[in-house]
């Protein structure tokens, strides 16, 4: 695939923030677009103010049953922008659990589902956060993300065992951040390199928006929406011969 080729993109938790400005410069770029979302309505309403080019959805990226039946309704896509997340507030053994049921489960699990349906040559994009960098971790438990043979089942026993050692008080004293968000985003940034590695055909990466101005990020946050969702878009329309299983911002690689 072209970056100047038309494609058919699917993006999830779409009815607002990043998701939708996503979805609204992918139409105004001639490309077809599934917004979806946990509510088909907010989905529909999302895909009605942006306009031609957008077919709503409904995709609850924790739920098995909701994740097959919208993989076997899609049709052939040519990209996959895994946008849906949450920032939870405090932290604790459910904050987490919840907390990576929707950044690093959702994805992780969509992804599988979907992968048969996207075209070779296509994107599958992982919206992470620069958060996910990984100084704060144990030189051990960095050793862990970046080992160059790590698998998705090694990666899923990693994350569970951060679960434990929170429901456990000692996730300090093994070398975890006292955040669910950090760790959901180190461990997409590692599904981003065993993806990549895993499905050649395909172009796998990670993207950093930066702290945009949407709910989730607040106010307060430096990024107007559109300069966030660009990078995404970008990594959205490679095309052969463009990078694969790296972290992005702003179109620029940037350390894990």
């Amino acid at each position: 695939m072209l970056a100047s080729e038309k494609l058919r993109a699917v993006v999830t938790g779409a009815s607002r923030g990043l998701g939708f400005e996503v979805c609204g410069q992918l139409a105004r770029a001639g490309h077809q677009v599934v917004l979806t979302a946990r509510e088909l309505a907010r989905a529909e309403a999302a895909a009605r103010s942006i306009g031609p080019g957008v077919e709503a959805a409904e995709l609850d990226v924790t739920s098995g049953e909701s994740i097959a039946g919208f993989a076997k309704r899609l049709g052939p896509i040519d990209a996959l922008v895994n946008n849906a997340g949450v920032s939870l507030r405090g932290f604790d053994a459910s904050v987490v659990r919840n907390t990576l049921a929707v950044n690093f489960f959702g994805p992780l699990h969509v992804t599988q589902a979907l992968l048969p349906l996207v075209s070779d040559g296509g994107n599958v994009v992982l919206v992470s956060s620069g958060m996910g960098e990984l100084s704060v971790y144990s030189s051990a438990l960095r050793a862990h993300f970046l080992d160059e043979s790590l698998e998705v089942e090694g990666l899923v026993a990693l994350v569970e065992e951060f679960e434990r050692d929170v429901s456990t008080g000692r996730h300090t004293a093994r070398g975890w951040p006292t955040s669910a968000y950090r760790v959901s985003k180190a461990a997409l940034n590692a599904l981003a390199r065993i993806l990549a590695k895993k499905n050649p055909r395909l172009h796998v990466n990670a993207v950093c928006p930066g702290w945009v101005r949407t709910d989730m990020g607040g106010q307060s946050a430096p990024r107007a929406v559109d300069a966030g969702a660009a990078g995404i878009v970008w990594a959205t329309t490679l095309g052969a011969g463009e990078p694969t299983g790296g972290f992005f911002r702003d179109r620029k690689r940037i350390p894990w």
